[in-house]
């Protein structure tokens, strides 16, 4: 059986969603279930710009507004929830550059967590045998 993964809440993430409307947090609250247990939501795609697969979107609409969650599954250890926000612009589906940046300064911070757990939970196993 596989172990579910903790999901870590990057900066301003978690209050970010609490405020979309509910349909949307039910979603985006699936998808992050389905990444915690190995799987993966069908309406979660790569964001382009990050190397593979590791970095995922999902965007629902609601009532005429655009909502995305982007989320990293490339750590064993956690999800973690990198960015959510309401897409402001009325042009293209492309997601700003402010928004892409903010995302790749919050993976920074997820994979500096990410390798401190683990080099944390490797001590405390070296110390137990």
């Amino acid at each position: 059986m596989t172990r579910k993964k903790l999901v870590y809440w990057i900066g301003s993430s978690k209050a970010d969603l609490s405020a979309f409307p509910q349909p949307v947090k039910d979603l985006m609250g699936f998808a992050l279930h389905q990444a915690q247990v190995g799987g993966k939501h069908d309406a979660a795609e790569p964001v382009k710009g990050f190397g593979g697969g590791g970095v995922l979107e999902i965007v629902e609409d609601d009532d005429g507004e655009t909502y995305r969650g982007v989320y990293t599954v490339k750590f064993s250890n956690a999800v973690y929830v990198l960015h959510v926000f309401q897409k402001k612009s009325t042009k293209g589906i492309k997601t700003s550059k402010g928004d892409i940046d903010l995302i790749r300064e919050n993976l920074k911070t997820a994979e500096a967590d990410a390798k401190a757990e683990i080099k944390s939970r490797n001590a405390s196993d070296a110390k137990r045998t």
